[in-house]
């Protein structure tokens, strides 16, 4: 990864501070791209707050949410070159650098959140993490990031035909980009920012994302129609720097890391609340949800998606997930 100058600068100054703070006395440092009222802030938070009831204070956190140090990509150079400790990151920014990392994210390798859930704590979700540590990150845990779906402002999509034509928004993956095309749509990559003024002029006829997300941006108000695809799971992970984690005692480390998976539950809690909120208020705003039950054809679509970009070096990790049971509740 080349060191941008704005992250040297960031990244510079971020150590000199930890130098003039001292490394025994020092939070640790973590960031979050989200506003400081969002799960995955609150959850890193939690985190902190179980490591400074667990050592009488001697670890604890800085939490920088909202975004305050900079984009992801931003805050995630600074991490890997120990300026940041720990940060909140989702997988689209790690997979050039583990390819592991991009499996999580494929379209339909999950059934469900349940099992999305089950497969990330278990196994294969550690290796995932594992994957990261050559490159400077030492993965500590996953966080939910919804189950995304198709919206539009055109018409209810019911089967995979009703996508053909359609311009969508994606973000800029070209994993995004080759699923949207697969299904016959025209995949449009865009910044979420102008997802609203898009739509509603329509430069395009809609976009994916999950259920807050569809709610809390308005996209409801200009794309009526949602359809419970659930196309695609990733989750987000919570990632320390290597430099950082190799000056902790071994005791130190295990505290970290448990206390990373303890706010695992705790952030799924407020995950699970924002969902009901939203499903609510769009029930409320009368939107058509067309719920999928047999993804199967949908999931057909997806096979020039795997052959693209599922190595044989990933194939292994994709069937693990596959295999995985979900418990019964």
């Amino acid at each position: 990864m080349i060191l941008t100058r704005r992250v040297a600068l960031a990244t510079g100054v971020a150590c000199a501070g930890l130098a003039a703070c001292g490394q025994a006395d020092r939070p640790l440092y973590a960031a979050d791209a989200q506003a400081i009222d969002y799960p995955t802030t609150k959850a890193v938070e939690e985190m902190g707050r179980l490591l400074d009831e667990r050592t009488g204070g001697r670890l604890r956190f800085k939490v920088f949410g909202g975004g305050q140090l900079g984009p992801e990509r931003d805050t995630l150079e600074m991490t890997i070159f120990g300026g940041l400790d720990l940060n909140r990151i989702n997988t689209a920014p790690l997979n050039p650098i583990a390819p592991e990392t991009l499996v999580p994210a494929l379209p339909f390798v999950f059934q469900s959140v349940p099992h999305m859930r089950a497969a990330m704590d278990g196994e294969v979700g550690r290796a995932i993490l594992e994957s990261l540590e050559p490159h400077g990150l030492k993965g500590l845990c996953y966080y939910d990031s919804g189950a995304r779906s198709f919206y539009n402002a055109r018409r209810p999509i019911r089967e995979p035909d009703d996508l053909r034509g359609l311009k969508i928004r994606v973000q800029n993956s070209d994993l995004y980009v080759s699923m949207v095309e697969a299904f016959g749509a025209n995949a449009t990559p865009m910044s979420f920012s102008e997802v609203y003024g898009a739509i509603a002029k329509r430069v395009v006829d809609g976009a994916e994302n999950n259920w807050p997300s569809y709610y809390t941006t308005r996209h409801f108000e200009v794309a009526p129609y949602y359809t419970l695809t659930e196309h695609v799971m990733a989750p987000e992970v919570l990632v320390m720097s290597m430099r950082r984690w190799r000056k902790l005692s071994d005791e130190d480390q295990a505290l970290v890391q448990q206390a990373a998976l303890d706010s695992v539950p705790f952030m799924r809690n407020l995950w699970d609340a924002r969902v009901a909120e939203a499903k609510a208020a769009i029930a409320a705003a009368g939107n058509e949800v067309v719920t999928i039950e047999d993804k199967a054809p949908f999931r057909a679509q997806m096979e020039p998606v795997y052959e693209r970009f599922v190595t044989p070096k990933l194939r292994p990790l994709v069937e693990a997930i596959q295999a995985t049971e979900v418990p019964v509740a």
